[in-house]
């Protein structure tokens, strides 16, 4: 009878603990790492005239663009890169702001393996390298950041690239003009082995 009611107690605090505001879900290690590099090297490379001009020109062009627009130039872009005729990716990757990405991109010793930033719609206003897809809009790298006016910076799930075998992840966050007003977000693929 007296070992059932030690097991019962146990158990109860367990429980107690799962359930209890304080317990504390721990983030994998990976995380904190990656937020560090971002406040650190990426946010700065980010926070540049380049960058803002370009973001703010396309905000400028596209203005209250449709999702129906939105959906084309997508479309068009993915088309061009399962075919090969890259016009537009190649329009894009020849823009100064994606020169200057992938200068940074390069720079990096290997960290960063992707860059692009993406206007208030979430289309890709510069890249380093060519993406799949053009709008970002509906992705978490976008909602959970722009779409939220969240000031963290989003981390996804670190994933073993199968090709390179590299760990990465992604990291995203808002970019804002000199007045604090968010224009567009800016994302990276970084590999964790090389921080």
């Amino acid at each position: 009878m007296m070992r059932w009611g030690y097991v019962g107690t146990v158990a109860t605090f367990g429980l107690g603990l799962c359930l209890s505001p304080t317990a504390v879900w721990a983030e994998p290690a990976y995380v904190s790492v990656v937020r560090e590099y971002v406040e650190t090297i990426v946010k700065p490379m980010v926070n540049m005239p380049i960058v803002r001009k370009a973001i703010e020109d396309q905000n400028a062009k596209f203005g209250n663009i449709s999702d129906a627009n939105i959906q084309v130039l997508d479309n068009t872009y993915r088309a061009e890169v399962q075919s090969g005729g890259w016009e537009m990716v190649r329009r894009l990757l020849n823009k100064p702001v994606s020169r200057y990405l992938k200068t940074k991109q390069d720079d990096s010793q290997g960290a960063i393996l992707e860059f692009f930033v993406t206007d208030r719609h979430g289309l890709n206003v510069g890249q380093g390298t060519m993406t799949t897809d053009y709008w970002q809009g509906d992705e978490d790298k976008f909602l959970k950041t722009f779409a939220k006016s969240s000031d963290d910076i989003f981390i996804d799930r670190a994933e073993r690239d199968e090709q390179t075998q590299l760990l990465e992840t992604q990291a995203s966050f808002v970019i804002k003009d000199e007045n604090a007003k968010p224009i567009g977000i800016a994302t990276v693929t970084i590999a964790i082995d090389a921080l």
